[in-house]
């Protein structure tokens, strides 16, 4: 039976046992570790989206976000901590719900990866064609602009954000990866950047800006949620640091909660400041109903008013900072985004080719996809194949379309490690777990369930085209991968 092709997790853990992690990391760096890695992407680019969907209740929906993380993360520290091995959510439901399962979490982790790497690349091009428009103190040409956007904001091709996944995908070719240093120097650029931003937008504030505070009401704070939970992503490097944490039943609830905690209070102030700075109230149809993101219909409306609200601007923060009077500093926001979201594309990209890696290892896809370059001794077929995908999507869809769908396949994810947790406790009870998460029977049915509420909430176009991808994936499986994986075919692991 397909659902009986469970993994043993001993087989899983063999691997790991080789390597002996020193438990070196205290509260304080966890929570720094997980403030660096969540504090990105999301609130420079998802802004403007959040604003169209809940207007000044986005503040809210940061929150949301932040409690289905939060118990998530619960879950997935458990996980990592006992099975510390590459492949995260695949290979904890393989080793507890079976290939099938596995493959489908697997198959939603590409498409996290991937789409979530063209979101940033499409973010990217807003914030430094924008910035290239104010140092040189002209708009470019209609003709121009049409090849800085895809067709669903009124261009024709997103040029810069398909370069950028390019490039990237090159650099990977080549084995460039960050060093430790220039990923500390990037993590404090967006930290300074923001903090800037706070501290200048803060004191430009307008109350008046507030109301009405939720125009759209709970479902818009909800749709938002959904969105925004992609500012989130990130936090699971807490979790997979269990191994490596001294105290980790104390340690490891402090740096979860503490680094969540620090990324909403800083997301809700820079979202109070563009609240209040400029007004985020979302531009509605005739019939009172907010308009769809990425739609004709918004970018049409956008035109119409010359993108003067923040719900048109493709760079948000640096276009808030623009109109309260701060232009200079605004284009340093949008450096510090240009020069910061390339290395989010790296990491995304590169995880992405860590999924494949897995997978081929396990025979679920064809080793094709793990060949090595002769010279640069990199997977270049797989990165390659992952760095075209990446810019045809970034080249034509919207940074609120590509997050959403990216969403998609992190929030089942994370349901089905929610699940695989609460299973393992009460079919392997007696396993040594570094850390345990604490009332489990609460916080996993409260992780699953959140995690479903976004799941739900996010746009019905987004959810056709996650079953969709769901759908190919099933095909694919049971036209290659039932048949060839290593249990079916009953071989053992290969070693690393």
């Amino acid at each position: 039976m397909i659902f009986g092709r469970v993994k043993s997790l001993d087989a899983i853990l063999a691997t790991a046992k080789k390597k002996s992690l020193h438990r070196s990391l205290g509260a304080f760096q966890l929570t720094m570790l997980g403030v660096g890695a969540i504090i990105g992407t999301g609130i420079f680019v998802l802004t403007a989206e959040a604003a169209q969907k809940a207007g000044p209740g986005m503040m809210v929906s940061f929150i949301i976000a932040a409690c289905v993380c939060g118990v998530a993360a619960f879950c997935y520290a458990e996980m990592a901590a006992m099975v510390p091995v590459s492949g995260s959510a695949y290979t904890y439901s393989y080793a507890v719900m079976g290939e099938l399962i596995a493959w489908m979490v697997g198959w939603a982790l590409i498409l996290e990866y991937a789409v979530a790497a063209s979101a940033v690349s499409v973010g990217w091009s807003g914030y430094v064609v924008g910035l290239l428009e104010h140092l040189t103190g002209t708009h470019f040409s209609p003709s121009l602009i049409a090849f800085t956007k895809g067709p669903f904001n009124g261009g024709i091709i997103n040029l810069p954000a398909a370069f950028i996944a390019l490039v990237i995908t090159l650099l990977l070719i080549r084995g460039t990866k960050e060093s430790a240093t220039v990923s500390a120097v990037l993590v404090a650029i967006k930290i300074t950047a923001l903090s800037l931003f706070v501290a200048l937008a803060i004191p430009a504030m307008k109350m008046e800006n507030f109301h009405p505070f939720a125009p759209l009401g709970f479902s818009g704070i909800s749709a938002a949620a959904a969105s925004i939970f992609f500012a989130y992503v990130g936090f699971d490097a807490v979790s997979t640091a269990a191994e490596e944490t001294k105290n980790p039943q104390r340690n490891m609830p402090i740096g979860l909660v503490g680094s969540l905690a620090i990324c909403t209070i800083f997301y809700m102030l820079v979202s109070a400041g563009v609240i209040g700075g400029v007004g985020a109230q979302p531009i509605l149809d005739a019939n009172g109903h907010g308009l769809a993101t990425g739609s004709h219909q918004l970018t049409a409306a956008c035109a119409a008013i010359h993108d003067s609200k923040v719900v048109c601007s493709n760079e948000a923060l640096a276009w808030t900072l623009r109109k309260v009077g701060w232009t200079k500093i605004g284009n340093l926001i949008a450096l510090a985004a240009g020069f910061a979201l390339p290395s989010v594309i790296l990491m995304m990209i590169f995880g992405q080719t860590r999924i494949f890696f897995v997978m081929s290892r396990d025979g679920l896809l064809p080793e094709f996809f793990a060949k090595v370059h002769s010279r640069f001794q990199t997977p270049y077929v797989v990165t390659i194949m992952t760095g075209v995908f990446v810019a045809v999507f970034s080249a034509f869809f919207p940074v609120g379309i590509l997050a959403d769908i990216s969403n998609a396949g992190t929030l089942f994810a994370f349901s089905m490690v929610a699940v695989a947790v609460l299973v393992l406790r009460r079919t392997d009870p007696k396993r040594h777990r570094p850390f345990k998460t604490p009332v489990i029977y609460l916080i996993s049915p409260l992780a699953a369930l959140g995690c479903l509420y976004l799941f739900v909430s996010l746009p019905l176009m987004t959810l056709v085209m996650f079953f969709g991808w769901a759908f190919i994936g099933l095909i694919v499986y049971f036209c290659y991968g039932y048949r060839h994986s290593n249990i079916a075919r009953n071989i053992a692991d290969p070693e690393d």
